[in-house]
């Protein structure tokens, strides 16, 4: 086992930009105002058990199926602009058919796309190349432990801030997961033309 602090601290805080938890706290908000109620400690396994395994068996089950890591860093730039729009617009794009309530939105789009989505997955994929595994694992679960505590609290967080200053947040990690987007969709169609 070669533990490093450095190497855990880095990915953890390069995890925790990418996955950005606190601005998603509206988005965590809408879901569990559409559904009741969001399952915490499912969302966070799931979401964790999709970034380890991803870790793992990532890059070759995406050459497995012919899709290579740009392409699929470019789709999913495509879904955190949608939820982009959806938080500055305040429109709605996803819509829960109402047949599967907290099941399908602790899945989808919390655990996916949102938390372990394509800017996370990809991230993963780039530290393995410069970290050791297991402090990059070490760095997903303190990730996962956080996203915990925050779906736990956004209750909590939702009355200390109240309705305007979430509509103020909401608007601001919109224009921000936009940019985020944006820049995840030019960075990687470029590559895909070389």
């Amino acid at each position: 086992m070669n533990f490093s602090y450095k190497e855990i601290i880095t990915a953890f805080m390069v995890l925790f930009a990418v996955i950005d938890i606190i601005g998603n706290i509206p988005i965590i908000i809408d879901l569990r105002k559409k559904v009741g109620h969001i399952q915490s400690e499912k969302a966070s396994l799931i979401s964790g058990l999709i970034m380890i395994i991803f870790l793992f068996l990532g890059q070759s089950l995406l050459q497995f199926i012919g899709i290579d890591v740009h392409s699929f860093a470019v789709a999913g730039s495509f879904i955190l602009f949608f939820i982009a729009l959806e938080m500055i617009l305040g429109i709605t794009l996803y819509k829960d058919d109402g047949n599967h309530g907290t099941v399908t939105a602790t899945v989808f789009p919390l655990a996916f796309p949102l938390i372990a989505g394509p800017g996370s997955l990809t991230t993963l994929l780039s530290l393995r190349a410069e970290f050791a595994l297991e402090n990059i694992i070490v760095a997903v679960i303190l990730n996962v432990i956080f996203l915990y505590i925050v779906l736990k609290t956004s209750s909590k967080i939702e009355r200390l801030i109240g309705a305007t200053g979430i509509q103020i947040i909401r608007k601001v990690f919109g224009v921000i997961l936009l940019a985020i987007s944006v820049k995840l969709f030019t960075q990687n169609i470029k590559m895909l033309f070389v």
